[in-house]
Formats: structure tokens, C-alpha cells, sequence
């Protein structure tokens, strides 16, 4: 499994309906783990991003398939950052000449 970082922001009709964020998070959760994500945490902030999402999933295709279905519903925009941990990148330095 790969880990994910989302970066998301409300739309005008998120932030319009911003007391149901914590249930549309649920419902997203949930859509993750149909296509085998795991979402490890959500946290809502503050700054330039409304919220940051770290994930684990099996690969590219199933993560933007999930945020591009998330950002259909019309709530938020998500940027995603694929994240490496200290032994993947490990890894990918011992390939360096």
C-alpha cells in the first residue's frame, strides 16, 4: 500500500453546507475503503487548505478514482500528493548512481 496525502478545499455549495462535513468525511471514508483505502486520519484546518487527509491505498488509479468521485459531488477540490516514508525512500535513494 502506498500512503496519499489529500489536500482539500470547500467549493461554494461545501462551505455552504459546512455543518455536514463530518458526515460527508464518513461517506467518503466509506467509498475509500470500497476500492481499498484506508483513510488513517482526516483533520480539518486552518490556512490555506480546509482540510488534510492522509491515506494508504493500492495504487494510483484507485486513489484518483476515489477523489475524482469525491470532487464530482460538487463539495470540495482535492489536491494529492503521493507520500513516501523514510524506508521508501530508502529505496528509491540506493537507485541513485
Amino acid at each position: 500500500m502506498a500512503t496519499y496525502i489529500v489536500l482539500i478545499n470547500f467549493t461554494d455549495q461545501g462551505i455552504r453546507d459546512v455543518k455536514q462535513t463530518t458526515e460527508r468525511a464518513k461517506v467518503l471514508t466509506a467509498a475509500g475503503q470500497r476500492l481499498g483505502i484506508k483513510v488513517k486520519d482526516i483533520y480539518w484546518t486552518l490556512g490555506a487548505h480546509d482540510a488534510v487527509l492522509v491515506a494508504d491505498g493500492p495504487d494510483d488509479e484507485a486513489i484518483t478514482a476515489w477523489t475524482l468521485g469525491a470532487g464530482s459531488l460538487g463539495n470540495i477540490r482535492t489536491q494529492t500528493m503521493r507520500a513516501f516514508s523514510a524506508d521508501e525512500l530508502n529505496k528509491i535513494l540506493a537507485k541513485l548512481p
